[in-house]
């Protein structure tokens, strides 16, 4: 089939973060200007450079993630794991501006080294950032899309050592949460290798 999304795709559900998947997820966490912890999980989520280390992610709406952030200047990217899916899922919820995410998830804040907002405790990984832009995308109309993104260079990172395997991080072991299409989700369960191939020429 072809479609043009302006025109409609004619099926149940919309097909594009079907097909735009597995995306990780960016759990995010910030502090408001009250000092109250936030958390929510973004699937438009991703890392864009490795020189910097730079990672965004995308509000639909001034939700308060993408609030906070732009306020102060930074947050903490948490990674979200097989075994933490539901407290992610609690996180998702929501709530009225002020509700502490991390309380009703059931989930532990730990202090960060370099940001002032909380990491959670029981993720495997974290990263800490400082945002460098935040950015309002357009549409082909020229009208505002109605998006967020907000884009932030990690000065600090934490790993649990249970995932480090012979100085590399294990995302096996780590099982790397991801969100497809609809309602589904995806983990980590196997990883497979290949080499880039060198170009030798004639």
């Amino acid at each position: 089939m072809f479609y043009e999304p302006s025109k409609g795709h004619g099926l149940p559900h919309d097909p594009f973060k079907a097909i735009v998947s597995p995306r990780p997820i960016g759990w995010i966490s910030t502090l408001s200007h009250e000092g109250v912890a936030n958390l929510a999980p973004y699937s438009f989520f991703n890392a864009i450079s490795s020189n910097p280390h730079l990672v965004f992610f995308s509000s639909e709406g001034a939700k308060d993630s993408a609030t906070h952030a732009e306020e102060s200047g930074e947050f903490v990217v948490n990674l979200a794991s097989r075994h933490l899916a539901d407290q992610l899922n609690a996180s998702s919820v929501d709530a009225p501006r002020g509700v502490n995410e991390f309380d009703f998830a059931g989930l532990t804040e730990a202090p960060s080294k370099l940001v002032r907002p909380p990491r959670v405790a029981e993720c495997h990984a974290a990263l800490e950032c400082k945002v460098t832009e935040v950015r309002r995308p357009l549409g082909l109309d020229g009208s505002p899309a109605g998006v967020i993104v907000v884009t932030g260079e990690v000065v600090g990172v934490h790993i649990s050592e249970a995932v480090l395997k012979d100085g590399q991080f294990d995302a096996v072991a780590a099982s790397n949460l991801a969100r497809l299409g609809y309602r589904d989700y995806a983990a980590i369960t196997e990883t497979f290798e290949m080499t880039r191939p060198q170009w030798k020429g004639d």
